[in-house]
């Protein structure tokens, strides 16, 4: 098992002055063997920072480690960290067939070796649940849970160290995400696989992840225990994240009447200084014209002393209820998950 570390990476791309940093000095680590869920809304920097890790974006700063060595300085052939894409159709070459699309990734050593090759793919997708006669045919034959699938018997091919599984039940209809989250969740356990799950959804986040951190505007505003977080909160943005939950009791819209409900999101392009959340935050400036350190100072200053280390001058100040987390985050079933539900 191996620990993957992002110490202060920064991703940006264009020129200085019509740039855009999309990931900015993240600290995140992924301890050996756990699942860490990564969680933010678009644009927040989650999957630039997953193609950071694998070499398919630049790492203008920081490093990206894996067991305190960077991932930069590894034997060329060498591949412990694998990802696994959003969309599973485009991410396999819809003229190879199933088993040569698994058997590309696999070991030179095995792959050479046609018996072995044979062996290992149809073995591969009995892990992740398909038969090994899928073997010849093509991904357009499969539906989309199954081509996800393939994706994860490809990943799993090249023997990654480390997962990062990148939006991957986003695409799958409702009926067919809890089956994928649950053979996720068994190979990780079987495997003991380090794993970055990213998703928006808290729900599922939840169900398959030890920690949570969240990303906003290319920053960690906030990390810990999953149970822990998503039940008491501290960082405004957190607490966002979790209203904006679907939910029998209450409104996901913000009260007509609230400073904050016609808010924008900060642009990327151009940050807010101090606080980047501070533009739409419940608890800032647009609610007490006295918290103006908020449009100064970086929180991130203060972020080790807090808990959850939330990056929020007032975090203290977060509005909670007696049940902060809403149904759809404490219990979701999935249709088709063998029974399975997120609990």
């Amino acid at each position: 098992m191996t620990e993957l570390a992002f110490e202060d990476v920064q991703v940006r791309y264009g020129t200085h002055r019509s740039g855009l940093t999309a990931v900015d000095g993240v600290d995140l680590r992924v301890p050996s063997g756990s699942v860490v869920g990564l969680v933010g809304e678009s644009g927040s920097g989650k999957s630039t920072l997953a193609r950071a890790a694998v070499g398919l974006a630049p790492v203008t700063g920081g490093r990206v480690l894996l067991d305190g060595t960077d991932v930069r300085r590894l034997p060329r052939g060498r591949r412990p960290i694998q990802l696994v894409f959003q969309d599973p159709y485009s991410s396999l070459d819809p003229r190879m067939t199933v088993g040569e699309s698994i058997a590309e990734a696999l070991p030179r050593e095995v792959f050479r070796r046609r018996p072995a090759r044979r062996g290992e793919v149809a073995r591969l997708l009995e892990l992740v649940g398909l038969d090994a006669g899928r073997s010849g045919v093509l991904p357009g034959e499969l539906s989309g849970g199954q081509r996800q699938r393939i994706a994860l018997a490809r990943a799993l091919a090249a023997r990654p160290e480390v997962v990062i599984a990148d939006e991957i039940t986003s695409a799958l209809d409702v009926s067919v995400q809890g089956s994928v989250l649950n053979l996720v969740r068994e190979l990780q356990r079987e495997l003991g696989l380090t794993m970055l799950f990213i998703s928006h959804n808290l729900a599922v986040v939840r169900y398959v992840s030890d920690y949570v951190a969240v990303l906003y505007l290319g920053r960690i505003v906030e990390m810990g225990p999953a149970e822990r977080l998503l039940a008491d909160p501290q960082h405004p943005y957190t607490r966002e994240l979790v209203d904006a939950a679907p939910s029998a009791h209450r409104s996901l819209l913000a009260a007509p009447d609230s400073p904050v409900a016609d808010a924008e999101p900060g642009d990327p392009h151009r940050p807010p200084a101090g606080c980047r959340f501070h533009p739409r935050c419940p608890v800032g400036p647009l609610v007490d014209p006295r918290r103006s350190i908020c449009t100064t100072v970086d929180p991130a200053t203060v972020a080790p002393s807090r808990e959850h280390r939330a990056a929020c001058h007032f975090a203290a100040a977060v509005e909670h209820t007696d049940s902060p987390v809403p149904n759809s985050v404490v219990r979701t079933g999935f249709p088709g998950a063998r029974g399975d539900t997120l609990e």
